[in-house]
């Protein structure tokens, strides 16, 4: 990869190649090693250091020298419609590139959603690759357990009610929901979005971009979706009480409703909800099911090692700081660590897979929810009913060599 980059840089300063030639390079390059993202970052010595988003985490690519950095900066601005003559305010936009995949006929549509901010010492591009026919995983492939599953189903098999998806940026929350849409996705039913960015297209779903600058927000969009009769509705993000209120009025009247929104678990989502002008007995009537999320770097399949838990001083030692973690494994367990091999390119991880709580609204939980009980108290009651933590998820996937303890914990933080 770097030399082939690299050559096209050297190829540029011979005048053999131009920037876009780099530009396509790197979006190609980029496609073929599942990056989600490429960063392009000015230097302090005037260089730009080119990255790439791999399974969450930032890869170093190689440098390139001021000239060139600048000239493709502006590049960029060209073809994502961009003002060439602005260096100290953000700009963002967007730019579709068509990749051959690989010694295949197929090509791919790319939309490259652009971001660029002023920074210390010169410019930060940030380019997130989105694949308009990427298809739409499985929730099996997902990562989630066939309880878990079962939970789902019951709750996107209702004909009204409201489906939400939690967690930070980044944890994966639409690539559940899409996952749902595909499942949900029929010629009897009308499906529309609204979202931003749609990330990609699913043939028979109407997809609606939102457009501040033409007043196409989610509010307003939601209200036109209404008025065309839709059976099924996802909504990008709850972000204000508007949307919040005009999504779980869309759940109270017939619609189903999938929707994200930003909470650290299941259980956190409600008082988030209730903040959000969400009254308790509307929450309680409208909530078909939670879940909460994180992504974690899958174990490369072809190098991983087994290992007995009491046997390993690094692991045993790691763990000691999270007895939160090590109160579910005991030292005779035979779990799995990263080693690293051509596959994976020496990374020791493979792809990335979800870990999951789920919060099904059962009438219990329903009616503890109606008369305003605490999220202690629902906890209880969800807990008695067979609601499994986050946590214990990550243990199970742990012990069936999909990920390694360094993985769950660096996303799942330790609850005081």
């Amino acid at each position: 990869m770097e030399n082939t980059l690299e050559q096209i840089v050297k190829d540029i300063s011979k005048k053999k190649k131009n920037v876009s030639d780099l530009l396509e390079g790197l979006i190609r390059e980029a496609f073929h090693e599942n990056a989600s993202d490429i960063h392009m970052e000015h230097q302090e010595d005037k260089t730009m250091l080119l990255r790439y988003r791999i399974d969450g985490i930032l890869h170093d690519i190689f440098s390139i020298e001021k000239e060139v950095a600048e000239d493709l900066v502006f590049m960029i601005k060209v073809k994502a419609k961009l003002r060439t003559d602005v260096h100290f305010s953000p700009q963002d936009g967007k730019i579709g590139f068509a990749i051959v995949k690989g010694g295949e006929e197929t090509t791919i549509k790319i939309d490259a959603r652009v971001s660029i901010v002023p920074i210390t010492h010169g410019q930060k591009v940030v380019v997130r690759l989105l694949a308009q026919q990427s298809r739409a995983l499985t929730l099996e492939e997902l990562g989630f357990s066939k309880k878990d599953i079962e939970k789902l189903q019951k709750g996107y098999r209702r004909p009204y009610g409201l489906i939400l998806s939690t967690g930070p940026t980044g944890s994966g929350k639409t690539t559940t929901l899409y996952s749902m849409l595909s499942i949900l996705n029929s010629r009897e039913v009308n499906i529309t979005t609204v979202e931003d960015p749609v990330e990609f297209s699913i043939d028979g779903v109407n997809h609606i971009q939102i457009n501040p600058k033409a007043d196409l927000t989610f509010v307003n969009g939601l209200r036109a979706i209404l008025r065309q009769d839709p059976n099924i509705i996802m909504v990008g993000e709850i972000r204000d009480n508007d949307t919040a209120v005009i999504t779980s009025n869309a759940a109270l009247t017939g619609h189903l409703v999938l929707s994200t929104l930003h909470a650290n678990d299941a259980i956190s989502t409600i008082p988030r909800l209730l903040n959000l002008g969400i009254e308790p007995f509307l929450l309680a009537t409208i909530v078909n099911v939670i879940m909460s999320q994180r992504l974690c770097r899958r174990l490369c399949q072809h190098c991983k090692k087994e290992y007995t838990l009491g046997k390993d001083l690094v692991q045993s030692e790691m763990l000691n700081a999270r007895p939160d973690i090590s109160k579910y494994l005991k030292k005779t367990d035979k779990i799995y660590k990263s080693v690293g091999c051509d596959k994976c390119r020496k990374r020791g991880y493979k792809g990335r897979i979800g870990i999951y709580e789920i919060l099904e609204i059962t009438p219990n939980v329903r009616e503890a929810l109606s008369h305003n009980m605490t999220t202690d108290e629902v906890f209880e009651i969800a807990k008695k009913e067979g609601f499994k933590l986050m946590i214990e998820d990550g243990i199970e996937k742990i012990k069936q060599g999909n990920i390694d303890i360094s993985e769950l914990m660096k996303v799942i933080s330790i609850k005081e």
